[in-house]
């Protein structure tokens, strides 16, 4: 369910955003001339000129004095001088919008950051990393608990039937994290591949793990027959994105399809089940509901840092400790249940 909430909004925000590329600040007429004097003299304005944009297009120094090249932490992040002057005319621009009293605007879809050490968005990628490390936490805090706390059969395996599902979920979890903070420091078209296939695979599989626990599945055939067409599904369609055309609209109703119709599993299992953890369950399906708006409301960064998809960032990392506790109540309930009946 914490999967269903937030994999939703990114996609519904990231599509959009990138379905309309051409935004108001890009066809600012300023703007492009500011971009198009930069790239020709490597300066923006009379103050502020960029040493690399003497690099020629192979990354060598065009007069060869290797102490003019930019440093390994800039470099690593394939700023030159094309993207650099795009992101000075944009804060130039706001500055005079900011003057005259303007709201800021988008800018190849993207709203107006100020970089700390050559990260694009620093709020967001901090955020992402609170975010995978609580998922980290609720990933090994899950482990220890079927494994050392709760009991184990005379096979030495856990009599919680989805552990092992859990353990991949956890894994993907963790690495759709990781490349959110990679794609939120620098958007390139391979971390933003990385991205939304990582983001893919895990909405793919918690869809996978929703059905599995909302049906009661448990036989291994049972499980193979309902996961296979859903695995080639999933795989077919992140090939296609990374390989053949990075089609934000697809994407985005493959995405919402999946999403939706795991949050409607999970909220009409809440609601049958008597599972006594299941207020938790609530509470991460109306906080996931109110997120949501959140990001479609979409304000402009405040301090030119904090967005409303920053502001959603923090809101998953308590939903995202809820549902790991939840996922742990699960384990216990369903163990207990399998010990009365082995007795």
């Amino acid at each position: 369910m914490a999967l269903c909430h937030w994999l939703v909004v990114f996609f519904a925000f990231f599509g959009i955003a990138r379905a309309l590329k051409a935004t108001e600040g890009d066809a600012d007429p300023i703007y492009r001339g500011c971009v198009e004097n930069c790239q020709e003299t490597g300066c923006v304005g009379s103050h502020q000129c960029f040493q690399h944009c003497i690099f020629t297009a192979d990354g060598n120094i065009s007069d060869g004095r290797w102490y003019l090249q930019e440093p390994l932490y800039l470099k690593w992040k394939q700023w030159d001088c094309h993207s650099d002057c795009h992101y000075y005319c944009m804060l130039a621009r706001e500055e005079e919008r900011r003057k005259l009293g303007e709201k800021p605007v988008k800018y190849h879809g993207r709203w107006p950051f100020r970089r700390v050490y050559g990260i694009q968005e620093p709020v967001s990628v901090s955020l992402s990393a609170l975010n995978l490390a609580i998922q980290f936490h609720g990933w090994i805090s899950f482990f220890i608990l079927v494994y050392y706390k709760l009991p184990l059969t005379d096979k030495r395996k856990t009599y919680y039937e989805y552990s092992g599902l859990w353990h991949i979920y956890g894994v993907l979890a963790m690495n759709c994290w990781f490349w959110a903070a990679v794609f939120h420091s620098r958007d390139l078209d391979l971390t933003e591949k990385l991205g939304y296939s990582s983001a893919v695979a895990l909405l793919g599989f918690g869809l996978i793990l929703a059905i599995f626990r909302a049906f009661e599945i448990k036989r291994e055939a049972s499980r193979v027959m309902v996961s296979a067409p859903l695995i080639a599904f999933v795989t077919t369609h992140i090939l296609y994105l990374n390989f053949y055309a990075l089609d934000y609209g697809l994407n985005m109703k493959v995405c919402l399809t999946m999403g939706l119709a795991q949050l409607l599993l999970w909220a009409v299992w809440g609601r049958m089940s008597q599972h006594p953890s299941r207020s938790k369950l609530w509470i991460v399906v109306f906080g996931g509901a109110l997120s949501i708006l959140l990001v479609i409301y979409d304000f402009p960064p405040y301090w030119d840092f904090v967005d409303a998809l920053a502001v959603w960032h923090a809101i998953s990392i308590p939903l995202s400790y809820i549902w790991w506790s939840f996922i742990k109540d699960d384990a216990e309930y369903r163990t207990l249940i399998l010990l009365k009946k082995a007795k």
